[in-house]
């Protein structure tokens, strides 16, 4: 069964493009990340969805309704989670919790108080008080409170220190066993691939593509860079799985996609003064990415 069926979703701001022909389903109780550079129309898809702004063409249902003419009815049963949050600076978190919950019919107070503490949230102060993170950590409390089966989060992460996000995410693993369904968007491959089920991939407004995190996985990238004593052959990194390779005096930088051993077998017999390995960012990983998808 499908919660989020979308068709063709496109939408234009006068002749700029947000969105063209977007298409893909969600399966009711996966993590769906939906991933792509910052501008990539992550953000105008989810806003068309829950009808925060209108389509030019095409269409989407939520649990098999109309997002337009259900729109109301689909909200209820919504948390959402904008990529910014505002809010009003003079209250305080609880009072700005309590009235969210105010619009449901069920008395949510220990619910605010679990997840306040999952998150490491302070209730007793005033908005205008909070970091940038921890305003995010009051939208994610405040899209989970009323214990929705849908949850769409945009941008969720940022701000969050590693550990506040590490509770975050299990928090979503719990809510997923519920049978929760979950729309993550991120601009964070490590994150996607670490928690979703499967992903859309967009750019420039267009699904590049949907498909398994276990083909992603299998098809991982990692970023290098080496210093040497001496600079090897000019051909000497040339070889398959090897990316946006760099060679600078002693210092060689590329992105290596494929089995790791290999790799490491050809770095082995070079002299190494030092080794960097990280994960790539996403917008590094995408140009190589929707250049194959090119070709």
């Amino acid at each position: 069964m499908n919660v989020i069926e979308i068709d063709k979703l496109t939408k234009y701001y006068g002749k700029s493009r947000g969105i063209i022909d977007v298409s893909f389903n969600v399966k009711k109780g996966e993590i769906f990340g939906f991933i792509g550079p910052n501008g990539s129309g992550k953000s105008t898809t989810i806003r068309t969805l829950l009808s925060l702004i209108y389509p030019s063409s095409g269409s989407a249902k939520i649990f098999g309704k109309d997002i337009i003419e259900f729109s109301s009815e689909i909200k209820k049963e919504i948390g959402y989670l904008p990529s910014e949050v505002f809010y009003y600076d003079n209250m305080k978190v609880i009072d700005l919790l309590k009235y969210s919950a105010s619009f449901y019919k069920k008395d949510y107070t220990k619910k605010i108080k679990e997840l306040s503490e999952v998150m490491n949230l302070d209730l007793n102060k005033k908005i205008n008080d909070l970091s940038f993170g921890n305003k995010k950590k009051v939208g994610i409390v405040q899209a989970l409170l009323h214990e929705p089966k849908l949850i769409i989060l945009d941008e969720p992460t940022s701000g969050l220190d590693p550990l506040i996000q590490q509770n975050f995410f299990n928090l979503l693993e719990q809510e997923k066993k519920k049978g929760v369904t979950i729309l993550f968007s991120s601009h964070i491959l490590s994150e996607v691939q670490k928690l979703c089920d499967r992903v859309a991939i967009i750019k420039d407004g267009k699904i590049v593509n949907v498909e398994n995190i276990s083909s992603l996985k299998e098809n991982s990238y990692k970023k290098f860079k080496i210093e040497i004593p001496s600079k090897p052959a000019e051909n000497y990194f040339n070889i398959n799985g090897v990316n946006n390779l760099e060679v600078k005096d002693n210092i060689i930088n590329f992105i290596f996609k494929g089995n790791l051993n290999s790799i490491m077998n050809k770095i082995s017999n070079i002299k190494v003064s030092n080794i960097w390995i990280n994960d790539p960012d996403l917008e590094e990983i995408f140009m190589h990415y929707y250049s194959e998808k090119e070709d």
